[in-house]
């Protein structure tokens, strides 16, 4: 009879499809350009409005 080997949970290597634009570096611009002196910015994406907000302690929160 011959042995078994032993199960594994180790899934066989499939190499993922790059995205399109992996081989671009991302853009790049500075937020106080993006925002302008104002706090807060509307972005218009696919219907639909975000707001890019500058807090008090000079974080950016992105909401929908």
């Amino acid at each position: 009879m011959t042995p078994i080997p032993p199960a594994t949970s180790q899934r066989p290597s499939v190499d993922p499809m790059p995205a399109p634009h992996a081989s671009r570096p991302a853009r790049r611009i500075d937020s106080r350009q993006l925002l302008a002196g104002a706090r807060e910015l509307a972005i218009a994406h696919l219907g639909e409005t975000y707001h890019l907000r500058l807090t008090r302690n000079d974080k950016l929160i992105l909401t929908k």
